[in-house]
C-alpha cells in the first residue's frame, strides 16, 4: 500500500513537472512587409496561437489570414481575395523544432539565441524552411522571436502585372510570441 501511494505521488510529480515544460500564447503577433518604396504594404496580425513544448523544442503556430489588420480596409479586402485567397486558405501554419534547444534553459533568466526548422504552410503551399530567433526568458515566461524573407512564388501567390511596382516579389515576416505556462 505504502509502495502505491509513493508511485502514484511521484507520477503526479513527474506530470507535473512535465506540464510546466509546456508554453502557449493566443496573443502572438506577426507581422509583414510586402511592399516596395512605391507603397506601404504591410499588415499585422495580433492574435497567432502558438505552443511551445521546451522539453522537446516543438513548436506550432497557427495564423488566422483574415486576422490581419491594415492601414486601409481596401488593402485588406484585395489581400484577403486576390492574393491571400483567405476563404480558400484561412490559415497559415508552421509546425517545427528549435534545434538547439540544448542551448536554451527555461529555468534560467537570459537571452538565448535559436535556430528553428520546420514546415511552413501559407496559401496551401508547405515549404520547410530554417530560420534564427531569440528567445528571452523572464521568470515563467518565454518571449520568443524570429524573422525571416518569403518568397512570393515559393508559395504560389501571383502578383498581378497591374501592381508588380508595387508589391514586392518577398515578404518580410515577423513574429513575436509571449509565451506563458500552459495550464
Amino acid at each position: 500500500m505504502k509502495k502505491t501511494i509513493i508511485l502514484t505521488l511521484l507520477i503526479c510529480i513527474a506530470g507535473f513537472a512535465n506540464a510546466q515544460t509546456k508554453y502557449s500564447t493566443k496573443t502572438g503577433k506577426a507581422w509583414f512587409d510586402a511592399g516596395t518604396g512605391m507603397e506601404d504594404i504591410t499588415g499585422t496580425n495580433k492574435s497567432v496561437l502558438s505552443v511551445f513544448d521546451a522539453s522537446t523544442g516543438k513548436m506550432q503556430f497557427k495564423i488566422t489570414i483574415k486576422a490581419f489588420e491594415f492601414w486601409s480596409a481596401l488593402l485588406g479586402e484585395h489581400f484577403n481575395e486576390n492574393y491571400m485567397e483567405s476563404d480558400k486558405y484561412p490559415f497559415s501554419t508552421f509546425s517545427g523544432v528549435v534545434t538547439n534547444m540544448d542551448k536554451v534553459n527555461v529555468a534560467k533568466d537570459g537571452t538565448y539565441p535559436v535556430l528553428v526548422n520546420g514546415k511552413l504552410t501559407i496559401h496551401g503551399v508547405e515549404k520547410q524552411i530554417e530560420t534564427k530567433g531569440i528567445f528571452k526568458v523572464s521568470g515563467q515566461s518565454i518571449d520568443a522571436s524570429s524573422e525571416f524573407i518569403v518568397t512570393m512564388d515559393d508559395y504560389k501567390i501571383a502578383i498581378p502585372n497591374v501592381v508588380k511596382d508595387k508589391l514586392s516579389k518577398t515578404a518580410k515576416i515577423k513574429i513575436n510570441c509571449n509565451y506563458s505556462i500552459l495550464k
